[in-house]
């Protein structure tokens, strides 16, 4: 047993190896990107606009 733990310490390529066939084999997959809030902001913001316009526009004409 002593001798192996020896040849551990003697050999940091060996343990790069072995780290590297780790990473490479337990690849984790990425988040999917969210989706951005920005248009439906806009979105909800122009319809809040017209309605206004449309309400001014009416009551203007009634």
């Amino acid at each position: 047993m002593p001798e192996n733990k020896n040849e551990e310490q003697n050999d940091p390529a060996g343990s790069t190896m072995m780290f590297r066939r780790f990473v490479a084999d337990n690849k984790e997959t990425e988040p999917a990107p969210r989706r951005p809030i920005t248009p439906y902001v806009l979105a909800a913001i122009g319809a809040v606009v017209a309605i206004g316009i449309i309400v001014t526009v009416v009551v203007t004409w009634s």
